[in-house]
């Protein structure tokens, strides 16, 4: 029980944050006993993303393990590599130098450093070979890394050339780079060698300096976007460099759409040439011009473009810098690992100056000084002073032999000078300078260092007597000041004189007497000076507090601090004075030195100082002042946080750097070579997370580790100490100074320690914290509750290190820490749970963070404290909590389930530690060996499956886990859905851990674990009702079984009020609470969502799995049959959830959650782009999720879904297939713990008597898990379990339930037709011996005969995946163990095997008929509706197939035929349900079913001598019932409502009523009637028949012998409505084309009559017609409404015109009309969608009948437009142009010309003659009237079209008149009546 112990249980923790490896494997050969574990699977089952890909804390999941904050390391943005390759003028005439450096045109800043470059040729270099003697290797870099923290549009790289000082201004210099080409060298060829030789002696003799020549810049957006950036895996990805701050700035400073281009990290190299540089301009070298220039360049019309440019061509290549490059140099030259060759061309790392602040620690020793002199004005200077070079040197004293070299080369030259040059301007007495010199300054400065400028004029020409540099003025700058470093912009007076001795100590603005200025004294030079600095702060607070500590240390008064003296007397006001001034300091400054702070202030808590023989203890300011500065952090860098609210930077400080101050060591002697470090100091970074040595993390970090363990002498001052760490130059970025001697507080960090200090600690650091905590009052304690893990996290490592320093580590726990620390701890707890408890409606953020904090501190005191103290710390924050959960149950149960859940986080094995009797004082504590601590016998087993007290007392935490869930689960609980989730997870994820940690791997320790979670089987049995119905694919609902309803029964739940007492024990009144309403959507049914019953079912299945198999035993053997069938039913459930899916289910997951990220894209994109607040969207998503009610929700950086997305979606094809393998794995291992189960199950039900109830329900569940995609090892396992059971329980098979008989039949034959060869034959071996037992017990095997019949007919009609070639073979397999079978070989058992078997093969063969017909639905319906037919002797099958055409109808979207089949199933059942009783409210047969349909009756019995329902196996299937017969009916009605058959819908329930009603079921008739009532609505509302188009219909007729049995046949199709002739034309077409070949089929256009002598035979030829219902006269006075002109129809017409000569279409008098009528055999709607033709009929009209006909159809049309409501002008006024406008071609007049000029010859044609004349008459009647009409509708612009029209029909009315008088004489005698004129042809 140490804390070293806590360093192997925490070696778990990565296995679970990281995922758990699997390795792909088929789920095929798993073995039972090595069966994958199961929660290792789940994992990536229940979140879509695969584990591996996965952070695994998504919301609420995993156990809570504080993640490990990085480690702290130097800070590094986005970083580039440029690389100089090469730089050609047009002529080559002397050496041309250049520069890099960022700017930011935006920030106006510089955000680099120079980099220095030289690209020249060797003949070049040679020229300036008397200035660079030696050149080292780091000056001739060529290559340079950029880091970029801030990526903008606006980041320029800005290239400078300069070249040798020559004389000639630096237009005079560019001119022949400008006009002159090395091609036209025989032109220029004086002229180029004159030039060399002035460069030559320019070089030689001015080699040293410089002058301005040329520059240009690179916009890097453009090469960014124009190449296009890579593929990005993942938009945050920093090529594994950069801190938080780049997750900062996505996180919570949105960028603007510009910057989101600007990804510096991943964009395709790029080689560029640069071909035009600018000039420089004298007079505008400044950075301020520069950025003028730059801006201007990035407009079109850009003013730079009009200058002539100086041609060259620069070739650099820019791209993003490797992870770790090699041969590269640090900004301070040191080596950065790996370098493996001193030798070769470095690359320089560039500092970068970032635009912003960044938020990093220092971990480097960095201490480099910036100079850049801006401008000079000499113009008032008397004398020669004009080409001015500024010589910048770095002195420690006074004497010029005390410059020290510390300023860094430039290129191709030394690596340290003492002194460097500015660039000169020929002629000009003000210049302006763009120099930056770069010096690394010693580490302990005096007041004595100081920068010194000296002046000169350089003389260009050499003259005689004239020198080459005179000093014309001197300044200085003194670089301490009160113990600061300058720094800043400084506006300087020259002097013209050497300055006098001890100057240096003053600043020149001080006027010494006798000393001549430039300009009198005024400021002429301004200079600008910038430290990156790790050792000097830069800001006053900072650096009076370090240096009061320093004084302290030290010992030294007084001390002269500014103007003030520090003495004994004043010290201690002083300090906490400068501490209560550290929240004045800038906070970048804080963070940087953080470290260095926080370990000051803990020093000075530890070692309160002693001042004047005085303690002073500092204690309370010094945590008052480390409060305020940790808060104040975490406010402002809010997008720095993990999940838990915990600021990275404090983290990684606790986790990295702090340790308690011990005694600086003793140096090393100087010829041993031991390590600095021999306290075992490292361990000191045990904590929750990996309780490792932190150095086996460093390496992933990158920062510099300056701790050189080697050192083989003691420096003698600090800077040696410095040279010396850094001479060896080996960086290591993969070591931090964590470990350093130099980290703060460490043995050499560089402030020194009093020699005085003793090594006693004086207090101790969690003592001391405990103690100013509980005292703290106001803001210091709001500060510290705020950041209270940060002091919770200080205090565990400070009790652990305290611990192992003082080898308590070994005392028992309760003696390891003094009472006064274990009251203070507990005030604390007590304090802090009330906080909790009281303050979570004003503040939850805080809240939420408060009680994860106390959580995890709690779960670290179980570690380290008395275990018994802790618990009763846990008891005492639940009687806090609990107190207050009546105003607000949900949100402070969800506050107690993540504290239960971080609690309980804590190692497995102290979950088995019994609890003490609760009592004031901690109790003993219980050693490791109690770990599992034996059951007390007397305790039955009972027991261990409840959540009583003594469970909970045996078993502490598991126990208050359990509770939690147990009552988040009841039902009436208050478990709002995202409490279930949280509860449930929490179970699930400690499962997790103990399945992952492999020192669980033993079985008995595993049943061990088990016995902890036992509870959870009943609380899950008893959530059963709640639980998502896996079985329902339709939707999510909960599962309602009957047997849950009963809760009369004594013994139903295993939970009962207890659950609700105490959690420890002592008993807490428990009070209903209110339900609790949620703030949007009122309150939410408890039933679980899919992700929470999948996982709280595989929690339930893994203690299943690891439980000791004889515990559950005598656990099932005490349960009630309810309970029993409860559990079955658990079982049912399970098999359903984890059932194998396949890949292609999880591709379709897959899409969809990309779906969804696409989703979270567009929104992302909208709040970016501003058309939606980011804000609104925020308030918007937590009033959604916020369980809180309506409370001002902050924003939560860590919930917000700006947060990067992880989730990436677009698998690879290996994920998938591992993700496949892994969810086989999981189905099978799912599925044989079941099996395992009802086993034991089984078991148990033989020794009692619940045999009967309890059998059938475990086969159900096994049967069921036969029927989904199961792998072969389980299907092996799951026959021989079925075959045990039917061996064991054959009544339960033969004698009751025929169900399952016929379900088993239905397995057993699928699983014959498998393609796995082992589970062929295991599945023939069940099904013969399962004939052979039916046989042994009746001597005939009827029952299973009819079921495998019927199975077979069943899986034939509705499988797809069906092998009947697989199948073929299974039957050959039954067959040869008939016919070997030595026992049964005499009986007649094989020849009824024979027998069946024939059977099969029969209706096998038809499935091949079937198979070669799949595409071609018609034919497909009529084979199946023949093999119905076949069996109309055989009800059973009959219906079967009847089923199966249902299906096959419903899958086409047929509804009408598919109700009718299951009308016909009904007809059926109830005929032979009426033979075997006469039951009065059944209906008698199928008479009742006649008003549905007509083609019913076909249903008819068969008569009583071939078939009687009583005999063994006939009519035994379910359906066979009054139960299968509503079950029908009720399917019927749905199927006609979805084909809107509503009419149909009211016969089918005036069968079903009658059964309703007998048998008083009063809710099914409510149900109907409800129904009925909107049938009815439905039908009322649609009358029109508009709204419902029921089918179109078309005859068919088939000519040519390749149709085979169809050839001559004719039928009539019945088509989705509105389907066009072209549509079924095309249809069949195509179909027939693809079966016969392109040439083979043709369709016959018309559809006149099909001579068969002139077809081609060789041919197949359709002929299609149009054809609409047909009624005679006398039906249509019963066919009123639509409904019934479109149902049951026999008959059907279409029309042929034709004319005597063959043509089509003749003159009126020529133009006849054939009529054809066919009938078929069925009515219409059928059970297949077309019907032969059995009749056929035709009538012929003649013209005159045609006519009459024609004026009826315009009388009709002319009535409805006039009649029409509402009316329609727009249809009535083109009606009556149609019939009275005068253009009208074979129009009304031409007709009554034709035919009513002239008495007919023929008598037969009298009574056309006159009916025609009627015609007419109603005609102009009818023609009035909407004339009449028309006049009413029409707007004063329509009265001349009217008046028009009217004119028209007088004209009309005027011609007819004579016509429509006249009379035929003769039909007013008295005639003999005429037969019907018409001429007709004999019946076709």
């Amino acid at each position: 029980n140490t804390v070293i112990e806590g360093k192997v249980n925490a070696q778990t923790g990565p296995c679970i944050n990281t995922g758990i490896p699997f390795t792909a494997q088929p789920y095929l050969p798993l073995s039972p006993s090595h069966a994958l574990s199961l929660l290792r699977y789940v994992c990536v089952h229940t979140t879509v993303v695969s584990v591996s890909t996965l952070p695994w804390r998504l919301a609420d999941e995993a156990v809570e393990r504080c993640s490990v904050p990085e480690v702290p390391k130097e800070h590094c943005g986005q970083r580039i590599m440029v690389k100089c390759l090469s730089l050609k003028f047009e002529i080559e005439i002397e050496p041309i130098f250049g520069t890099l450096a960022l700017y930011d045109v935006k920030e106006k800043k510089k955000i680099s450093e120079d980099f220095h470059f030289d690209l020249n040729s060797d003949q070049m270099k040679g020229l300036l070979r008397l200035h660079t003697p030696h050149t080292a290797i780091s000056t001739l870099a060529r290559s340079a890394i950029f880091s970029i923290t801030y990526p903008s549009a606006d980041i320029f790289l800005v290239i400078k050339l300069e070249k040798v000082l020559q004389q000639g201004d630096i237009g005079e210099s560019c001119e022949p780079y400008m006009v002159m080409k090395e091609s036209d060298s025989s032109k220029h060829k004086e002229k180029l060698e004159k030039l060399r030789l002035q460069a030559e002696t320019s070089c030689s003799r001015l080699g040293r300096y410089r002058m301005p020549f040329a520059w240009t810049a690179i916009h890097l957006v453009n090469i960014v976007s124009s190449v296009g950036g890579l593929e990005r895996s993942d938009p945050d990805s920093d090529s594994g460099h950069g801190t938080w701050n780049e997750r900062k700035k996505k996180g919570f400073e949105r960028m603007s759409v510009g910057e989101d281009m600007c990804n510096f990290a991943t964009f395709r190299p790029a080689t560029l040439t640069v071909t035009n540089f600018f000039k420089q301009e004298g007079d505008r070298l400044s950075d301020e011009d520069l950025y003028k220039f730059l801006a201007d360049m990035r407009r079109p019309s850009s003013v730079l473009r009009r200058l002539r440019p100086v041609t060259a061509q620069l070739k650099i290549d820019i791209s993003p810098a490797p992870d770790s490059p090699h041969y590269c140099l640090s900004p301070e030259l040191l080596h950065v690992k790996p370098y493996p060759d001193l030798r070769v061309r470095p690359t320089k790392e560039v500092l970068e100056f970032p635009a912003r602040y960044v938020y990093s620690p220092h971990t480097t020793y960095r201490n480099l000084l910036y100079i850049y002199p801006q401008s000079l004005n000499f113009s008032s200077r008397q004398g020669s002073v004009r080409n001015i070079a500024v010589k910048v040197q770095f002195m420690a004293g006074e004497d010029p032999s005390l410059a020290m070299p510390v300023i860094f080369g430039k290129s191709s030259c030394a690596e340290f000078f003492t002194e460097t040059y500015s660039p000169v301007i020929y002629h000009d007495k003000s210049p302006e300078f763009y120099e930056e010199v770069k010096m690394k300054i010693p580490a302990n400065l005096t007041d004595n260092h100081h920068l010194l400028f000296t002046f000169y004029h350089i003389s260009c020409q050499p003259k005689q007597n004239t020198p080459l540099e005179t000093p014309v003025g001197y300044t200085w700058i003194p670089l301490m000041q009160h113990g600061r470093l300058r720094t800043g912009s400084f506006s300087l007076p020259v002097s013209v004189e050497k300055p006098p001795p001890s100057y240096s100590v003053l600043t020149p603005d001080v006027s010494l007497p006798g000393m001549k200025w430039v300009d009198n004294h005024k400021q002429v030079f301004n200079v600008e000076v910038t430290a990156a600095s790790s050792v000097h702060t830069q800001d006053p607070h900072l650096d009076k507090f370090f240096t009061l500590c320093y004084v302290l240390e030290e010992y030294s008064f007084p001390f002269r601090l500014k103007d003030c003296i520090i003495s004994e007397a004043n010290v201690e006001g002083e300090l906490k004075a400068s501490m209560t001034g550290l929240r004045g300091a800038l906070l970048d400054t804080c963070v940087r030195f953080l470290h260095q702070l926080l370990s000051k202030l803990i020093l000075l808590i530890v070692h309160p100082p002693v001042i004047a023989g005085q303690i002073v203890n500092l204690g309370r300011a010094a945590f008052e002042a480390m409060s305020l500065l940790v808060n104040q952090i975490h406010k402002n860098l809010e997008g720095n946080q993990d999940q838990h609210g915990r600021n990275n930077l404090l983290a990684s400080y606790i986790h990295y750097c702090f340790h308690l101050p011990t005694c600086p060591p003793l140096l090393p002697d100087p010829g041993g070579a031991t390590p600095a470090y021999e306290l075992p100091i490292q361990y000191a970074t045990l904590s929750r997370a990996t309780a490792r040595p932190s150095t086996l993390h460093l390496a992933r970090s990158k920062s510099i580790s300056n701790s050189n363990p080697d050192l083989a002498s003691t420096p003698t001052s600090p800077d040696e100490e410095v040279q010396r760490i850094i001479a060896s130059k080996g960086i290591d970025r993969s070591h931090s100074w964590v470990n350093s001697a130099y980290a703060p507080g460490g043995s050499r960090a560089v402030l020194r320690r009093n020699p005085n200090f003793t090594c006693e600690l004086k207090q101790l650091l969690h003592e001391e914290l405990a103690l100013q905590w509980v005292v703290s009052t106001s803001t210091v304690r709001e500060a510290a509750l705020q950041q209270a893990w940060f002091f919770f996290q200080l205090m565990t490592k400070s009790m652990s290190h305290h611990l192992f320093l003082s080898s308590r580590i070994d005392l028992p726990r309760r003696q390891r820490f003094p009472d006064r620390f274990v009251d203070d701890i507990a005030a604390l707890v007590g304090a802090i749970s009330a906080d909790v408890a009281g303050r979570y409606h004003k503040d939850l953020e805080l809240v939420e963070r408060l009680n994860s904090s106390l959580a995890f501190f709690l779960n670290d005191l179980l570690s380290l404290m008395d275990r018994g103290f802790v618990f009763n710390l846990i008891r005492s924050y639940y009687k806090q909590v609990h107190t207050h959960t009546a105003q607000n149950p949900s949100s402070l149960t969800a506050l107690r389930m993540d504290f239960t859940r971080i609690v309980c986080s804590h190692e497995a094995n102290f979950k088995v530690l019994p609890l003490p009797p609760p009592t004031i004082h901690p109790s003993p504590s219980f050693s490791q060996g109690s770990a599992f601590s034996s059951m007390h016998q007397d305790q039955g087993v009972a027991s261990m499956f409840e959540l009583s007290v003594p469970f909970r007392q045996q078993h502490f935490l598991s126990g208050l886990l359990l509770t939690e869930l147990s009552l988040i689960l009841e039902p009436d609980g208050e478990g709002v859905f995202f409490l279930h989730k949280k509860a449930i997870s929490a179970v699930h994820s400690l499962m997790c851990s103990h399945d992952a940690d492999p020192r669980y791997t033993d079985p008995q320790v595993r049943a061990h674990i088990a016995q902890l979670y036992l509870p959870l089987i009943p609380i899950v049995m008893d959530s059963l009702p709640q639980l998502h119905d896996f079985t329902d694919a339709s939707q999510a609902r909960g599962r309602h079984a009957p047997a849950m309803q009963d809760d009369g029964d004594p013994d139903n739940g295993t939970i009962s009020q207890s659950v609700a007492m105490a959690i420890a024990g002592s008993p807490l009144p428990h009070a209903k609470a209110p339900n609790f309403t949620m703030p949007t959507a009122g309150r939410q049914c408890s039933s679980l969502s899919a992700e929470c019953s999948r996982t709280l079912l595989v929690s339930f299945l893994w203690v299943l799995k690891n439980a000791d198999a004889a515990l559950l035993e005598s656990w099932v053997s005490d349960l009630s049959v309810l309970q029993i069938n409860r559990l079955l039913d658990l079982l049912h459930l399970s098999v359903s959830c984890f059932e194998y899916k396949g890949k292609k289910a999880l591709e379709r997951i897959n899409s969809l959650t990309f779906k969804k990220s696409q989703d979270m894209k567009a929104r992302l994109e909208e709040a970016i782009l501003g058309t939606i607040g980011a804000r609104q969207e925020m308030v918007r998503r937590c009033r959604e999720r916020s369980p809180y009610g309506n409370e001002n929700v902050r924003w939560r950086k860590n919930v917000t879904h700006w947060r990067q997305n992880t989730d990436r979606v677009d698998k690879t094809k290996a994920e998938t297939e591992q993700e496949s393998v892994v969810d086989g794995n999981l189905a099978t291992e799912a599925s044989l713990v079941v099996l395992d189960t009802l086993e034991i199950i089984v078991k148990t039900v033989l020794v009692s008597e619940l045999k009967e109830s309890v059998l059938g329900g475990v086969l159900r569940v096994l049967l069921h898990s036969m029927a989904g995609s199961q792998s072969a090892l389980f299907l092996q396992h799951c026959f021989t379990t079925q075959r045990g059971l039917v061996f064991k329980f054959p009544e339960m098979l033969f004698e009751e339930d025929t169900e399952l008989c016929a379900d088993l039949c239905l397995r057993l034959l699928r699983h014959c037709s498998s393609s796995v060869g082992s589970v062929r034959s295991q599945a023939s071996a069940s099904l013969y011996l399962l004939m052979r037992q039916n046989f042994e017990i009746g001597n005939n095997f009827a029952r299973v005969k009819m079921q495998v019949t019927m199975s077979l007919s069943s899986l034939v009609g509705t499988s797809q995946n069906f092998n009947e070639e697989h199948l073929r073979r299974s039957l050959k397999t039954i067959l040869t163990y008939a016919e070997e079978d030595l026992e049964l070989r005499d009986s007649p058992f094989p020849e009824q095997v024979q027998d069946l078997v024939f059977n099969l093969h029969m209706i096998l063969t038809d499935t091949v008929k079937m198979k070669e017909h799949q595409q071609d639905p018609e034919m497909l319906i009529d084979l199946m509706y023949r093999i119905a037919k076949g069996y109309q002797n055989s009800p059973d099958l009959r219906l079967t197939w009847l089923q199966n055409m249902a299906g096959k109808h419903s899958e086409r979207g047929n509804h009408a035929e598919a109700a009718h089949c299951l009308v016909h199933s009904a007809a059926l059942v109830a005929e032979y349900l009426n033979m075997l009783e006469d039951c009065r409210y059944l209906p008698i047969g199928c008479v009742t079913f006649q008003h549905i349909s007509s083609n019913v009756l076909e249903e008819s019995a068969v008569s009583d001598d071939i078939l009687s329902p009583e005999e063994e196996g006939i009519c035994a299937g379910k359906y066979f019932s009054e139960v299968g017969l509503v079950g029908l009916l009720e399917q019927a009605a749905t199927s006609f409502h979805m084909a809107s058959m509503y009419e149909a819908i009211n016969e089918v329930y005036k069968i079903l009523l009658p059964v309703h009603e007998a048998n008083r079921d009063f809710k099914k008739l409510a149900t109907v009637h409800g129904k009925l009532q909107d049938t009815f609505n439905k039908i009322y509302n649609q009358s029109s028949g508009w709204e419902r188009m029921f089918g179109t219909y078309f005859r068919v007729g088939f000519y040519g012998c390749r149709f085979g049995d169809l050839d001559e046949q004719e039928f009539v199709y019945k088509e989705p409505s509105i389907t066009k002739l072209a549509e079924i034309s095309y249809r069949l077409e195509e179909f027939y084309a693809e079966r016969f070949g392109d040439d083979v089929v043709e369709i016959i256009k018309d559809s006149n009559h099909v001579d068969k002598n002139k077809l081609d035979p060789n041919k197949a030829y359709l002929q299609i017609t149009y054809v609409e219902p047909f009624f005679d006269t006398y039906e249509l006075k019963e066919r009123i409404t639509y409904f019934d002109k479109n149902y049951n129809l026999r008959t059907f017409m279409y029309c042929t015109p034709f004319t005597l000569d063959g043509r089509a279409h003749g003159d009126l008098h020529e133009q006849y009309k054939r009529k054809s009528i066919l009938t078929t055999s069925h009515a219409f709607p059928y059970i297949k969608t077309r019907i032969n033709v059995i009749h056929k009929e035709e009538i012929i009209l003649v013209p005159m009948e045609v006519a009459i006909e024609d004026m009826q159809k315009k009388t009709q049309e002319l009535a409805f437009a006039t009649h029409q409501e509402p009316a329609d002008a727009k249809m009535l006024q083109m009606v009556l142009q149609g019939s009275v406008g005068t253009t009208v071609n074979q129009g009304p007049l031409e007709v009554a010309q034709v035919f009513l000029s002239d008495i007919p010859d023929d008598p037969k044609l009298y009574r056309h003659h006159n009916k025609l004349r009627l015609c007419f008459k109603d005609f102009t009647k009818r023609c009035e009237d909407a004339l009449r009409k028309n006049k009413t509708l029409i707007g004063p612009d329509q009265k001349e079209y009217h008046k028009e029209m009217e004119r028209n029909y007088n004209k009309l009315k005027e011609s007819l008149g004579p016509l429509i008088t006249r009379k035929i004489p003769q039909l007013y005698r008295t005639l003999n009546s005429f037969s019907r004129s018409s001429l007709r042809r004999g019946d076709c």
